[in-house]
């Protein structure tokens, strides 16, 4: 069972009222994984938007048949899933239970609707939203740069421009 505090907990949903809360509380859904198991996979309709209550999500990204690589990690109290709030869109990414997990999902056509229904409601989630998504392209720009500097090449680059 999920309760008011389960949802309050979730970044994403941390800022709404007490009346919004309940709104969203018959619209969600516990679902349990266990290791290993895959929440979601890339390209898959991305009809649904997931908050992760206990565990830990890894964030993969396939770039050969056989490669994967890992480009994050969701920890509880964040969400995952957000192509499903741009519309008609397929999921990018797969989605690994690093460990057992607990996931909140709720339908993401019952939440446009909600939006809809309250734009204040709307706004905090989309305000939330815009800043986790700000964080996280962040810790990938970090990341890339961090990549770019420490290939071979930047590395000689480096070393004849000092000379």
């Amino acid at each position: 069972m999920i309760s008011r505090k389960d949802i309050k907990n979730i970044v994403i949903f941390k800022h709404l009222t007490d009346e919004m809360i309940n709104k969203l509380l018959p619209e969600m859904e516990l679902l349990r994984f266990t290791e290993g198991e895959m929440i979601f996979s890339s390209g898959e309709r991305a009809d649904m938007f997931y908050s992760l209550k206990r565990g830990k999500i890894l964030l993969e990204q396939r770039v050969l048949n056989k490669v994967t690589i890992s480009v994050g990690t969701v920890k509880p109290g964040y969400s995952f899933g957000w192509s499903a709030l741009l519309g008609d869109q397929n999921f990018t990414l797969d989605t690994v239970c690093g460990e057992p997990c607990e996931v909140l999902r709720i339908r993401a056509e019952t939440l446009f609707s909600m939006i809809e229904e309250d734009w204040e409601m709307g706004y905090r989630l989309m305000h939330r939203l815009l800043h986790m998504v700000r964080r996280r392209l962040d810790g990938r720009t970090e990341l890339l740069l961090k990549i770019i500097m420490d290939h071979p090449d930047m590395l000689s680059l480096a070393e004849n421009n000092q000379s």
